[in-house]
């Protein structure tokens, strides 16, 4: 007879809870054959040798050095986005660059001055004036560098009477220019490129108070960029206000910058791209799309100062006149005085604005040269005509005009007129070729 006894195992019976599903354990890993141990490497061929350490720490350093570039771009977009927003929000820096591109264009454009720019510095900025120097000559703005020292020792000869005078110094303070400072004529009109945004911070201002704040500021110290004063930021800044001053002064200065340039760098890869086919008038009139209207002012009436503040805002310098009235051109422009600035253009200042049955009518594709020998032509019927007492001068078929070098040309293409251009400009351009 067999025992009865109580069966033993692990199970746990869990009273009243859904029992959980049987579930089978895991099985044991299988032995490693010795075929497959022959094709795994061994853990020595697996480590970094000296050729690939070497090359890891190349590709470190490489990279160190391109952060480090990127990071000086950086901080040298960073100074111009901040003097942009400067010169677009802030009062004091902009009536300062008026009042610099006021200087250099009135001492310049005006008959009989003759009056250049004298840009003052030294070291760093030294090299900045030189630079801003050569940009002005390119663009038709005459310009010499003075060396302060040089300047304390005979070179002061260079400074004319009707000269625009500049420095360039970011701290405001360099010596070389205070000692210069008392020397400089004081009738002569100063400007001062600068890190200061006030006046009343600026050493060289406390000791010539008339003189125009040109802000050069950056965002941040040098030393605090890139752990050195080194002038990298500040020379960067400095370099594009003046570039500015330039172009704007020029663009007031000069009906069509572009020809201006071209015609002052023959030489170079920039001279080669710029000598494209320039012998048609089309290339060197002021296109219609360059030339800013004039809204009437308040109840209609324009006066000398509207139209005075129109061409100082328009790209090309000229002014379109609402209605169809005319244009007005920048030589124009600059001979308005004080006192016509209160005055009436449609009653007061009728000599200021070409109509449009005014203008001369030349066709587009028609050469600088045959346009002008058209010109000199009419010309000499007007003072022929004049002499014998004739009031009209035939200019075509269909057009009569009197013609003078103040006179507005009408570049025509199929019909509409694309462009505009003084007679006197025209015959600038065919002189040149």
């Amino acid at each position: 007879m067999v025992e009865k006894r109580p069966v033993h195992n692990s199970e746990v019976y869990l009273l009243n809870q859904t029992p959980f599903p049987a579930v089978r354990p895991l099985s044991p890993p299988s032995p490693i054959t010795p075929a497959e141990v022959d094709l795994c490497n061994p853990i020595e061929t697996l480590s970094l040798d000296g050729q690939a350490i070497s090359a890891c720490d190349e590709r470190l350093v490489l990279e160190d050095r391109l952060s480090g570039a990127v990071h000086v771009l950086s901080t040298e977009t960073t100074a111009l986005q901040c003097v942009t927003h400067l010169y677009s929000k802030d009062r004091v820096a902009r009536d300062g660059f008026n009042r610099a591109v006021e200087a250099i264009v009135r001492r310049q454009g005006d008959e009989g001055k003759n009056g250049k720019v004298v840009v003052i510095g030294v070291g760093k900025s030294g090299h900045i004036a030189k630079k801003l120097v050569a940009t002005l000559n390119s663009l038709a703005i005459q310009a010499v560098f003075l060396h302060p020292t040089e300047a304390l020792h005979g070179d002061l000869g260079q400074i004319g009477r009707n000269d625009t005078l500049m420095l360039i110094t970011f701290s405001g303070k360099t010596p070389e220019l205070l000692t210069l400072l008392p020397h400089l004529d004081k009738s002569l009109p100063l400007i001062l490129l600068t890190s200061h945004t006030r006046p009343e911070t600026c050493e060289l201002i406390r000791h010539r108070p008339d003189t125009i704040l040109l802000p050069a500021p950056i965002h941040e110290a040098e030393t605090k960029s890139f752990g050195v004063s080194a002038p990298t930021t500040s020379t960067t800044v400095a370099l594009t206000v003046g570039d500015a001053l330039a172009i704007v002064a020029s663009q007031e200065m000069h009906p069509s910058v572009a020809s201006i340039f071209a015609k002052n760098h023959p030489g170079g890869a920039i001279g080669a791209a710029l000598r494209r086919p320039q012998e048609d008038v089309r290339h060197v009139a002021v296109s219609l799309a360059e030339i800013a209207y004039l809204d009437s002012g308040r109840a209609g009436i324009i006066t000398g100062a509207d139209v005075l503040r129109a061409g100082y805002a328009s790209p090309s310098g000229w002014v379109r006149m609402r209605r169809g009235s005319g244009v007005v051109s920048p030589s124009r422009i600059r001979r308005l005085s004080s006192a016509d600035l209160s005055r009436r253009v449609d009653t007061e200042l009728g000599w200021l604005v070409t109509k449009k049955a005014d203008f001369v009518s030349i066709a587009a594709d028609t050469t600088v040269r045959k346009a002008a020998d058209f010109i000199r032509a009419v010309l000499l019927a007007a003072a022929q005509a004049n002499a014998a007492g004739t009031a009209v001068v035939a200019l075509g078929a269909d057009d009569e005009a009197r013609c003078s070098e103040d006179s507005i040309i009408a570049v025509m293409e199929k019909g509409e007129c694309i462009g505009v251009l003084e007679v006197g400009r025209l015959l600038e351009e065919a002189g040149r070729k």
